[in-house]
């Protein structure tokens, strides 16, 4: 099969090991975007492609000019609004994204996250090599406990189902917000399914892992920080556009809740932003899913789906775009990491 591939932002050697690189090399005719103009390279080499690697749009026009082309395969990881669905659909093009790779990695840090916040390990380490930290139950006064606590979980998709697999030896009542997901289907996979607002305001523990679309963007407001307990903990695990930053961090502020986060409205946050200095919040520099595991399970998973495309089977790695879920995703592109 013929392969267009040109994964930026991505790079190569961050999700294909050397091993799967080969691989791909010698069983595929592979044509690589190298830095040139791109609309004549699209133009030379979407008629014969079958297979495309690429985060680059592809609307009517592109599409016109790849007659064969089976799948698509977004390495950058979401479904952006730069493809035309709906001819793809008509066509029966699989449109790919293999984002599960990084659920694991950012429960993982969810957990972690979650209990710093409940124990204040971050803040008494601070402390520590200020000289001021505070011994035995004095440093405890704010501290609870995850395990045998409430936890709401706002999104249950990869990312939170992975979570959900973690919190079993803590013995949490589990509580989830999912409107894409129907309560039978919720109460069989041993959660709890509540509304919005009952979540906010009946759990310790609340963490968004959902991802961005047109009905739930800045839905974690000031109205809904409002709800929450006392003292109660919030991490923003997926997609910072799902809060209200501003709202967020005045919550912080102001002592009544716990905030972790480990994504923000601009990335990198610049050194001057007053977020910097935002008390009872942690922070994480969009690091929960950027492992090497992680990435080079991106390669792994393009290639197990491609074999099944070229067999003429439907792909199982990675997530296929869908008609009624697609046109609402609103998550924002990855971009490269400046250096330095």
């Amino acid at each position: 099969m013929r392969v267009l591939y040109d994964p930026e932002p991505r790079a190569t050697e961050e999700i294909f090991s050397p091993e799967d690189l080969a691989f791909l090399r010698s069983q595929y005719q592979v044509t690589e975007w190298k830095g040139e103009e791109r609309e004549a390279f699209y133009a030379q080499h979407l008629p014969g492609t079958e297979i495309l690697i690429s985060q680059q749009a592809m609307g009517a026009d592109r599409l016109g000019m790849a007659p064969k082309l089976r799948a698509i395969f977004n390495v950058e990881t979401n479904f952006l609004p730069n493809v035309d669905y709906a001819e793809c659909f008509r066509r029966g093009i699989h449109v790919l994204a293999p984002g599960a790779v990084f659920a694991a990695p950012v429960a993982e840090m969810a957990l972690g996250m979650a209990l710093s916040l409940a124990r204040n390990i971050h803040g008494e380490h601070a402390a520590f090599l200020r000289g001021e930290e505070k011994w035995l139950f004095e440093g405890n006064k704010q501290s609870e406990l995850l395990a045998g606590s409430t936890v709401g979980i706002i999104g249950f998709g990869d990312l939170g189902r992975s979570l959900y697999r973690l919190l079993a030896p803590f013995g949490c009542r589990v509580q989830v917000f999912d409107p894409w997901l129907p309560p039978g289907h919720l109460k069989r996979l041993g959660v709890e399914p509540v509304g919005f607002d009952a979540l906010m305001a009946g759990n310790r523990f609340i963490f968004v892992m959902a991802t961005i679309t047109t009905d739930n963007a800045g839905m974690i407001d000031a109205r809904a920080l409002g709800l929450m307990q006392q003292g109660a903990m919030l991490l923003l695990m997926s997609r910072a556009a799902a809060a209200d930053f501003g709202a967020l961090t005045t919550a912080a502020a102001s002592g009544r809740i716990r905030v972790a986060t480990d994504v923000f409205p601009v990335e990198p946050v610049p050194q001057d932003d007053p977020v910097r200095r935002v008390p009872n919040m942690l922070f994480s520099p969009h690091r929960a899913g950027a492992l090497t595991f992680a990435l080079r399970e991106i390669g792994t998973r393009v290639l197990e789906d491609m074999d099944l495309v070229s067999r003429g089977l439907p792909p199982v790695a990675c997530r296929r775009a869908e008609p009624e879920t697609v046109a609402r995703m609103r998550s924002m592109p990855v971009v490269a990491t400046p250096k330095g």
